[in-house]
């Protein structure tokens, strides 16, 4: 059973988001400041994240940047916020998803669902074992890791299905809405600045220069490649 922390200051949304996702067969946890949260991540094995922002002791976006340095799990903000500013600093910070308040508990749960099951793709052995190499980046999709000139590199589920899309196509170009498509198996809806989040994270993890790629190329109205070497 795959296991859900919710996240939020007010007890009736924890309640009603309890009621749904139990009903969906998920074993819920409960956290009502951004300190608890972090304590339960680091004790229990937790798959997905549901997270407000505006929460006393400690802020979602505070918590979710500290989770990031513990867990790889889908991080969904839950906020009354609804500025394409905030979406942004929340996916800039190390989030996956962003779902504003008023919300549609059914909209919550199908989310829940697509993440959980691109988190438990990536993190299962069904994709075939091969290695994917270009310049000093090394793929192991079996072991599902990334090394960099022989050192590991942490990346989250979103971030190794984009590395692992484009090494296994190096010199094809592709849309943020293809990339969308294929890395959340999802509609593109409003894809494009999601995945320039997510690009951005990766040059930072995988290239000596991230300000001057020489891996990860953005090719101008088109999309993003990764360059033949």
């Amino acid at each position: 059973m795959a296991a859900v922390l919710i996240a939020d200051d007010e007890k009736d949304i924890v309640n009603a988001l309890k009621i749904y996702l139990s009903g969906g067969g998920y074993e819920i946890f409960e956290a009502y400041t951004g300190k608890q949260a972090i304590e339960i991540v680091e004790r229990e094995k937790i798959d997905v994240i549901l997270m407000d922002i505006m929460m006393p002791e400690m802020d979602g976006i505070t918590a979710v940047a500290k989770l990031r340095e513990i867990t790889n799990a889908p991080i969904l903000f839950i906020s009354a916020k609804s500025e394409d500013s905030d979406k942004i600093l929340g996916l800039e910070i190390g989030a996956d998803d962003y779902i504003t308040k008023p919300f549609n508990p059914s909209e919550v749960l199908a989310r829940v669902r697509s993440h959980l099951r691109r988190y438990m793709r990536l993190g299962g052995k069904e994709m075939p074992e091969e290695v994917l190499v270009s310049g000093g980046i090394e793929l192991d999709d079996r072991k599902k890791q990334v090394l960099k000139d022989g050192e590991e590199v942490s990346l989250t589920p979103y971030e190794y299905g984009i590395l692992r899309l484009l090494l296994k196509n190096p010199g094809k170009v592709f849309s943020s809405r293809e990339i969308y498509r294929e890395v959340w198996q999802d509609d593109p809806l409003g894809s494009e600045g999601v995945v320039a989040v997510h690009i951005r994270h990766l040059r930072e993890k995988i290239e000596i220069d991230p300000g001057n790629p020489r891996l990860l190329k953005v090719v101008w109205g088109r999309g993003y490649k990764m360059e033949e070497r």
